[in-house]
Order: structure tokens, then sequence, then C-alpha cells
């Protein structure tokens, strides 16, 4: 997997939204507020099917696509190539994040997080 441009992020999530087998008007429609020609949408959903993220199934005169990557595979690597790109360690970004002042609440939700995988329920 490797991380996707903006622009193709955008189709992503709103197959995500959409779900499997959506008709590309379907599709147009999520993706209005973009202003992209359906050109330009046609040209995204063919780099993500040739990147193996999109399905395309042919019904009757149109196609219907589904996403063939979550949204949580997605998140996942995402934040690991970003923490390992930018950070190197996720005590790096917690560091960071420090730095610029969290609120009191924040920190308390993060040290439920670490609670609860410490506890076993991560990795």
């Amino acid at each position: 997997m490797r991380r996707l441009p903006d622009a193709e992020l955008e189709v992503m999530k709103a197959l995500w939204r959409t779900g499997p087998d959506t008709p590309r008007a379907a599709l147009e429609a999520e993706l209005a507020p973009f202003g992209w020609a359906a050109n330009t949408v046609n040209t995204y959903l063919s780099r993500l099917a040739d990147k193996g993220f999109v399905a395309v199934r042919r019904a009757g005169k149109s196609n219907l696509y589904t996403p063939l990557v979550s949204r949580e595979e997605y998140q996942a690597f995402d934040s690991r190539a970003v923490l390992s790109r930018l950070y190197g360690s996720p005590r790096n970004f917690v560091a960071s994040l420090a730095r610029e002042g969290l609120r009191q609440g924040e920190l308390e939700e993060l040290q439920a997080l670490l609670d609860e995988l410490k506890g076993g329920g991560g990795r």
C-alpha cells in the first residue's frame, strides 16, 4: 500500500461513505462540492483501480465501484507512515503535541487509551 494524493483520498472517502457497488452518478453527486469534471473523477477512479484500491464492475451501461481497502486499513497504514516519516516514534509525536499544549481532557483521553492498550486491548 502507498499513500494517496489528496484528490484520490477524497474519492476514496466518498466510496467509503457510499459503500460497495456505487454507481458513478452517485459518486459524482457525492463529489459535487469539489466541482470536478466527469473526466477528472474518471481519471481518479482509474488511478485508484490501477493501484488496487478500487474494484470496477460493469453493470449494463454503467460501472459500479467498490472500495477494496477499508477506511480503517488505510488509516492504520497512513498513520504509521506519517508517524515514521515525520516523528520517528510515537514518543516523539506525543512530545511534539505536548509542546503545543494539550488540554486536560486530551491528556486524560491519551492516558485512558494507554491504559487500555497496556491492559491487553492493543497489540
